[in-house]
């Protein structure tokens, strides 16, 4: 058998190279896209998956409802309300473009939204509820992003627009009513500086710890500004909850894509405050600013004023009243930048809680720390006669071998000339009683043989913290101050020049440079009142949940007790620096004997010292100090009342009652209006008065 002939034409006539080159590019090409694939569903597979996760889940945050605050008696102070706003989903609007253009005119006439009204661009966006769009315009701007979700047409209508709307939902596909809880604040003014108001969380803060634990939305959610509404954010604000769903293109949602996580409501405060307290402490302040300001000439003499109550035995904020103070409720829905503006303009400084953010010279109120640390010190014995001429000569030195200036120093009742002698003899009791100016200065600086030795500066700091000031106090309110108690060394860094023998003397009186605020003043006398136990000022009642359950009960706390803790500092001159002081590192009390002088000396000036006038006829047993304090800020600089030997004054007084088993404390502060017993007495016998009236209300002796 043979073998078939080779056919010539069907031999391979391709150079070998070629069929490597072409085998070659196949596999090139086949190894890109398996390399491809394999970056694609190996290497980035993950990162894949979630983008594709997140086009197609979406993370939606379920607003928490925020805690309530009432008053110490359940009076509501802050609460929810609902705010109806009209929305229109894109998606469930009729297919006909007249019955679309139908639903847009009946809206328009009800709610006063033009149907087509400024284009909506990069230079006018859309902003819900801020920005002028027609409703036209608004509805397309929702179609082109997510036709399913609802755009706001209008926001907080009135009930009955949102029940019409409601009602002609049948008639209007795709209008509807959004609900959304806004803060009102019942009280609004009254009790704006203690309660505060809400705001838009800053994008920049939502790092902030806090903010992130209670999962909140930046430009959505809001949290304090001011007040408690802010310093207990963390118990007021709940927890938001959240939902992840997965949506369609359109947005629509189509199923839960892990279990909701529901949100969890924020705790209910009840305050220490008893806001008729706070009510009529405030009618009797603007009563008394008014009345100083009708008689004088020149326009308003005084433009602020502090009253604040506090209960000695519990440290309990009962009223705390500034004035001028700010409408919380403007401040509701968003903040308005011209309202907010006008605040900020207002050289009064109404944003600024008085009581514990304004630092001002105390005066002669402060004189109830000189006294405590000259009989604790024994610059001065409890019956030792100090003489109180109307004048006394005292030598100004700044360092020890200065040869010294003689300075004049007057009391108060001289200030006319009318009384040379001023309050001849007294012992430390009428000291306090008659509020002699001559004796705090010798107690303070000494004074030839009589008094050889003062209690200096570096001591008379010592009883100042001991009784509450130059420190904290810890309320639960933002922006708090701690005042000035200057010594040598802050004068040195502060005026560039060394403490002088003067200003020891002025200190001892609450002039100079020694800052203090309200609050301050009114622990200071309070701690006098409680025989020397200094309780932490709160204005936290108790803290309740939803269900009315406490969750933190309240249970009166005490800072110290200055005649047993052995707690307070001592400050002594340094040996190595001159005009310096320096803590010893040793701790001291005050005897108790030294409290209960103090309160007798502040009896007296009830009964028959500075404060007999104001007190006369109040039948229950009374203690109090007064105080008129010599200033000169950049107000009274910008009027000229800057005037040696006439410069202008505050107006203080604090008292408590009854005096042998105090339950009330208060102090007044009225800016620039004069003589404190004259102007402050007043009020805080008016608002003793009335808190003892209003527990007989409670009690059932009285009607209101």
């Amino acid at each position: 058998m043979s073998l078939p002939e080779r056919n010539p034409n069907l031999e391979n006539t391709i150079a070998p190279w070629r069929i490597f080159a072409i085998g070659g590019f196949v596999l090139l090409v086949f190894g890109l896209y398996t390399f491809r694939l394999f970056t694609i569903q190996v290497v980035r597979g993950p990162e894949f998956v979630a983008r594709a996760a997140e086009n197609r889940t979406q993370e939606i945050n379920i607003q928490a409802p925020r805690g309530i605050i009432t008053d110490r008696n359940g009076a509501i102070l802050a609460r929810n309300v609902a705010s109806y706003n009209v929305v229109i989903t894109p998606a469930n609007l009729p297919d006909d473009e007249a019955d679309i253009q139908r639903v847009f005119r009946e809206l328009s006439a009800l709610i006063g939204v033009p149907v087509n009204l400024n284009e909506i661009s990069p230079e006018n966006p859309y902003v819900p509820c801020r920005s002028e769009h027609g409703i036209a315009q608004i509805v397309f701007y929702g179609e082109t992003s997510q036709p399913y979700a609802p755009v706001k047409v209008k926001c907080d209508v009135d009930e009955t627009t949102a029940r019409i709307v409601m009602e002609k939902s049948v008639d209007w596909p795709g209008v509807s009513i959004q609900i959304e809880p806004i803060r009102e604040y019942p009280t609004g003014g009254l009790t704006a500086d203690v309660v505060g108001y809400l705001g838009p969380v800053p994008a920049e803060l939502l790092n902030y710890d806090l903010y992130q634990q209670q999962r909140l939305v930046a430009n959505r959610d809001k949290v304090g500004y001011a007040g408690v509404e802010l310093s207990l954010q963390d118990i007021l604000g709940g927890t938001n909850g959240l939902r992840v769903v997965e949506r369609d293109v359109a947005g629509q949602i189509l199923r839960d894509v892990q279990p909701p996580i529901a949100p969890q409501p924020g705790n209910n405060v009840r305050l220490t405050i008893d806001v008729r307290l706070q009510e009529i402490a405030r009618t009797v302040l603007l009563d008394e600013i008014a009345d100083i300001n009708r008689r004088y000439p020149y326009g308003d003499r005084t433009t602020s004023g502090v009253v604040i109550a506090i209960s000695p035995k519990t440290g309990e904020i009962l009223a705390m009243v500034s004035y001028p103070s700010y409408e919380n409720n403007r401040m509701a829905r968003f903040i308005p930048a011209y309202y907010l503006e006008q605040l900020q303009r207002d050289g009064r400084e109404p944003l600024l809680n008085h009581a514990i953010q304004a630092e001002r010279p105390p005066g002669s109120v402060f004189k109830l720390v000189t006294a405590v640390g000259a009989l604790n010190e024994g610059v001065v014995t409890p019956d030792q006669w100090v003489k109180t001429p109307g004048v006394i000569y005292l030598e100004q030195k700044y360092y020890a071998n200065d040869p010294g200036k003689v300075q004049k120093f007057v009391d108060w009742i001289y200030d006319d000339g009318a009384h040379p002698e001023g309050f001849g003899q007294l012992q430390i009791r009428g000291c306090i009683q008659n509020s002699s100016n001559v004796c705090f200065y010798k107690l303070a600086g000494g004074y030839k043989d009589e008094i050889p030795e003062g209690l200096n500066i570096c001591r008379l700091k010592t009883y100042a913290e001991a009784l509450g000031y130059n420190n904290y106090s810890g309320i639960e309110l933002p922006g708090e101050e701690d005042g000035l108690i200057p010594s040598p060394t802050w004068k040195r860094i502060t005026q560039g020049e060394n403490w002088a023998t003067g200003d020891t003397y002025i200190a001892g009186v609450g002039q100079g440079y020694v800052l203090v605020t309200p609050l301050q003043v009114l622990m200071s006398a309070a701690t006098i009142a409680n025989n020397g136990v200094l309780m932490q000022p709160t204005i936290v009642h108790e803290v309740v949940d939803g269900e009315g359950n406490v969750v933190t009960p309240f249970t009166p706390k005490r800072k110290w007790d200055i005649t047993h803790d052995n707690l307070i500092k001592v400050y002594a001159p340094r040996a190595s620096v001159s005009n310096s002081c320096q803590e010893t590192g040793e701790t001291k009390n005050v005897d108790p004997a030294v409290i209960k002088v103090v309160q007798e000396g502040m009896r007296l000036a009830v009964t028959s010292g500075t404060l007999k006038e104001t007190f006369e006829g109040f039948d229950i047993a009374a203690a109090g100090k007064t105080g008129t304090a010599e200033y000169c800020d950049n107000i009274a600089q910008s009027k000229g009342l800057c005037k040696p030997g006439n410069w202008p004054t505050h107006g203080w007084t604090v008292a408590y009652a009854p005096y042998d088993d105090p339950e009330i404390a208060v102090v007044a502060f009225l800016y620039n209006a004069g003589e404190g017993a004259k102007v402050a007495g007043p009020v805080v016998r008016k608002v003793i008065e009335n808190y003892f009236w209003l527990k007989s209300v409670d009690a059932g002796y009285e009607t209101p």
